[in-house]
Order: C-alpha cells, then sequence, then structure tokens
C-alpha cells in the first residue's frame, strides 16, 4: 500500500491554525509520494455548545504562545470575540467545520490540506464563524464549488455522518489533543509523526527516517 500521512486536526484548534504552514509544506514536499488525510477530531461536540466566553479567558493568553511558537497572526476580527466575549453571539462547535471539510474532500482530495488550512485561516485571521453557513462561501469562489450543491450537502444526515466518523476514526487512532500526525505505511502498522506543533525541521526528519525503515 502506498503511505498515508493521517493529519488530525480541528478547525477550531489554534494550535493547528499556527500548524497550517507546517503541514501545507510538508504536503507540497511529498504530494507525489504519500496520501494525505485530514481528520477532523471534534474537539468541541456540537451538543450543548457553550458561548465564546466559556474559553475566551484561555485563548486570550494562549493565542499568544502559539504566535510566538509558530510565528502565525491572529487577526483583530478574530481576536476582538476573545476579547469582548460578553458581546459576542459565538456559540463555537467542530462540526459545520467537519461537515465542509467531508464535502470538499469529495470534490478535490488532493488539496484537503489546503482546505483545513484555508478554514483556519477564515476563523482565526479573518474572523468568520464556522458554525454559520455564509463563512464558508469565500471558500466555494475560490475552489469553484457550486452554492447550490455545496449548502444541500451541508444541512444531509449523510455528510454529518461521515464528519462523525471522522471523530471516532481520531478516538480510535488515540488521538487525544491536536495537531497529531500519523503516517499509516501497513495494515496495522501506524507511526507517530507528530504530537502538538512540530517544526518543519523535525517532521521532516522523522518522516525522512520511517520512509528509510520501510
Amino acid at each position: 500500500m502506498l503511505p498515508v500521512i493521517y493529519y488530525c486536526y480541528d478547525a477550531y484548534c489554534g494550535w493547528c491554525y499556527g500548524f497550517s504552514p507546517v503541514i501545507k509544506k510538508l504536503a507540497d514536499t511529498y504530494k507525489n509520494q504519500l496520501m494525505f488525510e485530514v481528520l477532523s477530531g471534534g474537539m468541541i461536540p456540537a451538543e450543548n455548545p457553550k458561548p465564546i466566553s466559556a474559553t475566551a479567558g484561555y485563548i486570550s493568553s494562549a493565542y499568544k504562545r502559539v504566535e510566538e511558537m509558530t510565528g502565525i497572526e491572529f487577526g483583530q476580527d478574530y481576536l476582538w470575540h476573545i476579547f469582548h466575549p460578553e458581546e459576542s453571539d459565538w456559540f463555537p462547535h467542530s462540526e459545520k467545520a467537519a461537515i465542509a471539510l467531508c464535502i470538499f474532500k469529495e470534490l478535490y482530495p488532493e488539496q484537503q490540506v489546503a482546505f483545513a488550512a484555508d478554514l483556519q485561516y477564515s476563523l482565526h485571521f479573518e474572523g468568520r464563524d464556522l458554525t454559520d453557513d455564509e463563512a464558508y462561501r469565500h471558500l466555494l469562489e475560490k475552489y469553484h464549488i457550486s452554492p447550490d450543491d455545496f449548502y444541500k450537502k451541508l444541512h444531509e444526515e449523510d455528510y454529518k455522518d461521515k464528519a462523525h466518523h471522522e471523530f471516532a476514526l481520531c478516538r480510535q487512532l488515540q488521538v487525544t489533543g491536536f495537531p497529531q500526525v500519523l503516517i499509516q505505511t501497513a495494515e496495522q502498522k501506524f507511526y507517530l509523526l507528530s504530537k502538538g506543533f512540530t517544526d518543519f525541521a523535525t517532521i521532516h526528519s522523522r518522516l525522512e527516517a520511517v520512509l528509510n525503515e520501510i
């Protein structure tokens, strides 16, 4: 079998946002050698969503660590919700962004790493609410996706099931935090390449070691 890289992430995960340039560079470097599969982890369940004020206090200091360690920048339109949580109408959950990714993967499987990064940029830089259908419209234009087709699928049980299957798959792979990157080299053979933010040089050398071994 062709080795598969599994990138376990969540659209709402700030560390995954910081990791986006690394995983994009990795996917670009190995696009002719390896398959890349992005799996949504369901970090924030859709059942009983809590207002952004529940996590804003934590995020207000954590985002700075992400910026310092990764070099990524969080946008002012996102940070407004973090610093004005009582005025924000955000009730974050991971489900809709995961469904959107499932739809996209069917259309453009080879661009799923880029699309996942675009989802994160939409939230963490542009301040779009990924629980709102309209948050995806600009990406439909970018990737030439029919809005009618996309929005129909966004509300179909079938795609919701696909998203929840990915959540379950992440649990099955024993993913306990995001981002996490694994490579599958045989039916029952997985190697952990990174857990949490990892710079490109480190993950690249680990991947090369695995490829040399197999």
